[in-house]
């Protein structure tokens, strides 16, 4: 599943009405063990308990022997909660000789909510722990963004008890993430570009960029991120991530050691529930077109040629930024032959739906593409917006919609 759909679809699930935040946490645990691809034998749910420095066994499940209700484990004999503290999410060989008496013998652990200090250090409020022998670096990325969303529901129903947000803060954001944007149009030696975004709400978490790379004008980054949430928060992650990315373009840095220091940011900055989608992109002067690419699990973007109707995607090289701060990312190209049109877009695009809850979806979006493909790329983008906003208007979802089109002239 594609990193921001199962981002959603933990988040549809957390947003049920739940009594506790154990009781949610018990809810995605049975849901995944029940569920998921891989076979999973059992999972846990634990709680650190700040005042004796112990996480205790909360909820227990699946087909390994039951371990002792009361059962707990102490943060200074077991050194991989420090692990976890640092990295989120681990997979690892047991070594406690209970649980391995119960046939756990490897699991993968990622911590939920808040960061709790116990002696001196933070350790997670919760932790997910599921067992089998299936498990590897791939299931470690998806927990991974499990608990990312499962941190955000928390942490979001703790701001819903306290959070008023001031007019005038708005305003002053709404102006601010106004400024980084940039215009609409740009031309660069054989291309035309033609960028706009639509936010949901006064603010929103998506941007798109221009960026003059080494500062010759000979090379050109475009790229358009997604921060995974709305308002405020969202605009000012949108607007730090935008603003790291100019500063880096400012020097000679190639594509691969560019997003693995974005993605290192991202993790390091951004409290641990947040994570953003990126694309990034670089047009040269060259003449056979050469566009290279990173994608750190960004909707992937659809290249068509002129003279054909088959569209060509440009898929995730990488995860989403923060997460992951090890994460490996790689480097793709494609070459823009005269008339040759690309659409970079965010899933608020795709994922508008109608009154029928019905989502404008990729088949849409490829068929006014190949229908439209000869337009210049500014009618191009607003032919593709007008239908995405005709087609939502009775919709209760909305998200906020970015849109950058480039196409090769001459």
């Amino acid at each position: 599943m594609e990193p921001k759909k199962l981002y959603r679809t933990v988040e549809a699930i957390a947003s049920k009405s739940f009594t506790s935040n154990t009781e949610m946490l018990i809810s995605v645990i049975r849901e995944l063990i029940e569920n998921y691809t891989i076979n999973l034998t059992g999972g846990r749910v634990w709680e650190l308990d700040s005042e004796t420095g112990v996480y205790k066994l909360l909820f227990q499940t699946g087909k390994v022997d039951r371990i002792d209700d009361d059962f707990s484990i102490k943060i200074s004999e077991y050194p991989i909660f420090g692990t976890i503290s640092k990295e989120r999410t681990v997979v690892e060989k047991e070594t406690d000789m209970i649980l391995r008496s119960k046939g756990i013998f490897k699991y993968s652990a990622s911590g939920v909510g808040d960061k709790i200090r116990y002696d001196g250090k933070l350790y997670y409020e919760y932790l997910l722990a599921l067992n089998s022998n299936e498990i590897n670096e791939e299931f470690k990325i998806t927990l991974n963004i499990i608990a990312t969303a499962l941190t955000s529901k928390i942490k979001q129903g703790k701001y819903h008890l306290r959070a008023r947000e001031l007019r005038a803060d708005i305003d002053k954001a709404r102006e601010l993430q106004k400024s980084i944007l940039p215009e609409h149009e740009y031309n660069f030696h054989n291309y035309e570009l033609f960028g706009i975004t639509d936010p949901a709400e006064i603010v929103g978490g998506d941007f798109f960029d221009y960026l003059d790379v080494g500062g010759d004008s000979q090379r050109l980054g475009v790229t358009v991120g997604d921060a995974a949430s709305k308002g405020v928060s969202a605009a000012a992650e949108a607007m730090y991530i935008s603003g790291a990315l100019r500063m880096a373009c400012n020097f000679e840095i190639k594509i691969y050691p560019l997003m693995k220091r974005m993605n290192q940011l991202v993790n390091k900055i951004f409290a641990d529930d947040k994570f953003a989608s990126l694309f990034y992109g670089e047009l040269s002067n060259d003449k056979s077109g050469l566009f290279l690419y990173a994608n750190a699990g960004h909707n992937p973007p659809l290249f068509i040629r002129k003279d054909s109707d088959q569209i060509i995607l440009l898929n995730s090289t990488g995860p989403v930024l923060g997460p992951a701060p090890q994460a490996v990312y790689t480097v793709e190209n494609i070459n823009f032959a005269i008339g040759d049109v690309l659409v970079i877009f965010s899933d608020g695009v795709t994922e508008s739906a109608n009154s029928e809850f019905e989502q404008y979806g990729d088949d849409r979006l490829q068929e006014i593409l190949i229908k439209s493909k000869m337009k210049t790329s500014k009618e191009i983008a607003y032919t593709i917006l007008e239908d995405v906003i005709k087609f939502s208007r009775n919709g209760q979802y909305s998200d906020d919609k970015t849109l950058v089109v480039i196409k090769r002239v001459k």
